[in-house]
């Protein structure tokens, strides 16, 4: 009751000024949803990603689960979480941390970016492991969201970013290849232009299992789906633990834009 009498009592101009600015923070929220799919077209991910930018800061949320046959090889959940600063030259993350169910195997990692400008972070259960971060390392979600700004920006998609994840640590190395006009395919609808990017993944040091985790190769198109300074993935083909698949962006909402690309 207390809060809602401080509402009402606001002046007017007060009040609109507060009604739009928590208007413009709900607004520049993007939520994005793809389906992964295997050899033969077989369905084997969903993944469901959400970047909030306020101000100068951001946060990006993602969850990642096989599904149906995917499971006879890999039972697959992964959430994770990143926030930290918007700068100049793209994004200086602050914190994250990721929990993976994979197999009936559970793990955390845990990475503070703060600390004195250098990454230190942990996983749970504890191993022994060559992984050090460095001062320029970035978490896996904040590293491809270096991309999406630099190409949202006018740039071009040739960046090698430093990763380090709690339990691993590697490069993701982006190189342009070029402007590609997409059609319809997979289920998709999409078409139109869009930018490729080849990536290829680097390791630099971590526990023996933790190769699994991550894409290893593939390309990336991004496409200029909202206004603003992003250019978002519409469509992928990335070399994986299970071989080669291909994503496809089913779903966008942010922005002024509700996209339904699948069913």
């Amino acid at each position: 009751m207390g809060n809602l009498l401080r509402w009402l009592l606001l002046p007017a101009g007060l009040l609109m000024a507060t009604f739009a600015s928590s208007a413009a923070r709900a607004a520049d929220q993007i939520t994005m949803r793809f389906e992964v799919h295997g050899l033969a077209g077989i369905h084997v991910a969903s993944d469901r990603t959400v970047i909030s930018e306020t101000g100068d800061r951001y946060a990006i949320t993602g969850d990642l689960q096989t599904l149906g046959a995917a499971g006879l090889f890999q039972d697959l959940k992964k959430h994770s979480e990143a926030r930290g600063r918007l700068i100049a030259t793209g994004a200086q993350p602050e914190a994250y941390h990721a929990e993976t169910h994979r197999n009936g195997a559970e793990r955390r990692d845990k990475v503070d970016f703060r600390a004195a400008r250098v990454a230190s972070g942990g996983s749970s259960p504890p191993e022994s492991s060559p992984a050090v971060p460095t001062p320029d390392a970035v978490d896996p979600l904040t590293a491809y969201f270096l991309v999406e700004r630099q190409l949202g920006r006018g740039g071009d998609c040739a960046l090698k970013v430093p990763v380090f994840d709690g339990h691993n640590r590697y490069n993701l190395v982006f190189t342009a290849a070029g402007e590609q006009t997409l059609s319809p395919s997979g289920g998709q609808k999409y078409s139109g232009a869009a930018k490729a990017c080849r990536m290829q993944r680097e390791s630099v040091a971590g526990y023996p299992n933790g190769e699994n985790d991550m894409p290893r190769q593939g390309t990336i198109w991004y496409a200029r789906l909202v206004p603003g300074d992003l250019m978002l993935p519409v469509r992928l083909k990335i070399v994986t633990a299970i071989g080669t698949v291909d994503g496809y962006l089913a779903e966008l909402h942010g922005r002024g834009k509700d996209l339904r690309l699948m069913e």
